[in-house]
């Protein structure tokens, strides 16, 4: 059995509270580039070199890609042979206080979500945990901005609607967003589970950014991102071929009477990072 203290986890969680706020993911710039490259407007091309320009002047500076540093979204893999020495639920949220605070980012979470009282730290972080085999801990962050968390939508299907209805949803959700969510964006998909664990899956489906393996729904991602970029949108809004830079699919067995379909839109500055104890 190997232990893992609090303060460890506290640490880690600090760290990369920062690291995700400052600097852009290879994968994430590199979709930005060939948007850059491929964008037909002129204007289109200006806004995407502005974006780049951002997040290299933010890696450079040491400060925040954008000013909304979102709410501290994690998904933790915990191994079956690991014992926490403390409460891995307050050694998180205590490295999410500490790093808003030693990186100088927004603190945006309200404690009532109708008397809207800042908490003041950031906190408290939403935790998924899941148990697998071994002796690490796996610890992904995905700070979430509401610009584009608020153009998010899921849908309980009938079974009979099937993938093109999906399809449709997805594509129709991302049309009624608009330039909202500070295109181009990333979409993650969920489909399958029931009605809260299909929003999961699409928001793992953005913490993860891989392709889906199975050549089924791979072909329907590189459908839904040209559909997509073909609405027009554009960076920004302010028209374009790249609305997008990615579409990703997750999905889960269901019910047989049910086809749940969740889409949660992330901006440009779709943060993601990985870190194992």
């Amino acid at each position: 059995m190997r232990i893992i203290s609090a303060s460890e986890i506290t640490n880690t969680v600090k760290n990369m509270c920062i690291e995700a706020n400052y600097y852009l993911p290879c994968d994430i710039l590199n979709s930005l580039k060939n948007a850059h490259e491929n964008e037909q407007s002129e204007t289109g091309k200006d806004v995407l070199g502005k974006i780049i320009e951002n997040a290299n002047i933010a890696k450079n500076k040491k400060m925040a890609i954008c000013q909304d540093t979102g709410m501290a979204v994690f998904f933790v893999e915990i191994g079956c042979d690991v014992h926490i020495d403390g409460n891995l639920t307050d050694a998180i949220n205590e490295g999410v206080r500490c790093g808003y605070a030693e990186g100088n980012l927004r603190k945006s979470i309200v404690s009532d979500p109708i008397e809207r009282k800042n908490t003041g730290d950031n906190t408290p972080a939403i935790i998924h945990y899941d148990f697998v085999d071994g002796d690490k801990i796996t610890i992904t962050i995905a700070p979430k901005g509401f610009g584009s968390e608020n153009m998010s939508a899921l849908k309980m299907f009938s079974p009979s609607e099937g993938i093109e209805a999906i399809k449709d949803f997805v594509v129709d959700t991302v049309s009624k967003a608009g330039s909202n969510p500070c295109p181009p964006i990333v979409v993650g998909v969920g489909i399958g589970g029931n009605f809260e664990s299909c929003a999961t899956l699409a928001k793992r489906a953005l913490a993860d950014a891989e392709g889906n393996p199975e050549p089924f729904y791979a072909e329907i991602e590189k459908e839904l991102l040209t559909r997509i970029n073909n609405l027009g949108i554009g960076p920004q809004g302010f028209g374009g071929t790249q609305t997008a830079l990615n579409v990703f699919i997750k999905t889960a067995p269901t019910h047989i009477a049910g086809l749940p379909a969740a889409v949660n839109i992330s901006c440009h500055v779709t943060r993601h990072l990985k870190k194992i104890v």
